[in-house]
């Protein structure tokens, strides 16, 4: 049964965990410009064996490792010459994987629209932003993707963007939204802007007709009162995928308290607030998801 059978009939979807954390447990240098961008150039065994892992975890999509594989982000990296065999090879990655797992999970391609070394000062102008977001969504369309996974959208500009060249390819859209909790408490705001209510990415993007809300790359937990405000405007399925741990610019922290029995305990709150798909971002390893998959699987 496929992601979207499973959605129709309200039956819960198992996502896959952290890649970029994953790949740094295992290892892999993060880069400065791009965090795990570089990996399917620089470690293209150990991308395919961390997708391996999650589909053997009991994951029903995967996600690419091109998070940060936009060309804005490659070039300051030294491989923007690259850009096509990374995001092709990345798609390609993920594909050998399901195949030689012989099962019917779905391939999910990531984009986000963050800035070389996440500093905002870094954005290239709006029309070379738009340009390189559409070309990294029709090269992991043609790859072979199965959808569309929009990842850390936090604004109504930039993620409008993201959202219009994912829609441009036809697949289906998940649009994943990230949030924290306001400073001293009083609602939620946007992950990395502070001064953005969580509000106003949702009222912007969520009407432009994504197929699925996700909750990701968020503290467990602000998730409830997320799960709230995407209802509120919202009927489509959501889901939850958050972090665990701490990015320390160019890599993550993991919390060993986050066990996969304290990520179940919280998903089953989250189902029942009405989310059908469940994982894990940054942080978050195969452990996680394998629990996940027996708790809902």
């Amino acid at each position: 049964m496929s992601w979207q059978q499973k959605l129709e009939n309200n039956q819960i979807v198992v996502i896959d965990g952290g890649t970029g954390s994953e790949l740094q447990r295992q290892g892999v240098p993060m880069s400065e410009a791009a965090w795990s961008g570089l990996a399917v150039h620089s470690h293209p065994g150990v991308v395919r064996s961390v997708h391996e892992a999650y589909i053997a975890a009991g994951a029903e999509v995967i996600i690419t490792n091109t998070f940060g594989t936009a060309r804005f982000l490659l070039e300051p990296a030294g491989l923007g010459g690259e850009f096509e065999r990374i995001n092709r090879d990345a798609v390609r990655l993920a594909t050998e994987a399901r195949d030689a797992s012989g099962t019917e999970i779905a391939i999910a391609g990531s984009i986000s629209n963050l800035p070389p070394g996440m500093d905002s000062a870094n954005y290239p102008d709006p029309d070379a932003e738009l340009a390189g977001l559409r070309e990294l969504a029709k090269i992991l369309a043609d790859s072979g993707v199965d959808l569309i996974a929009l990842e850390m959208m936090q604004d109504t500009r930039h993620a409008a963007r993201a959202m219009e060249a994912a829609l441009e390819t036809g697949l289906p859209v998940w649009l994943g939204v990230s949030c924290r909790q306001r400073a001293g408490g009083g609602g939620l705001v946007s992950f990395d802007l502070p001064g953005v209510d969580f509000a106003r990415p949702l009222d912007t993007l969520i009407p432009m007709g994504p197929s699925v809300v996700n909750i990701m790359h968020s503290d467990i937990n602000v998730t409830p009162e997320a799960i709230a405000m995407v209802r509120e405007r919202w009927a489509g399925p959501i889901g939850v995928y958050p972090e665990v741990g701490e990015f320390l610019p160019p890599n993550w922290t993991f919390d060993s308290d986050a066990t996969p029995e304290h990520l179940v305990e919280h998903a089953r709150s989250w189902v029942d607030c009405g989310a059908l798909l469940v994982g894990g971002c940054c942080g978050t390893t195969p452990a996680h998801i394998s629990a996940l998959a027996a708790a809902f699987g």
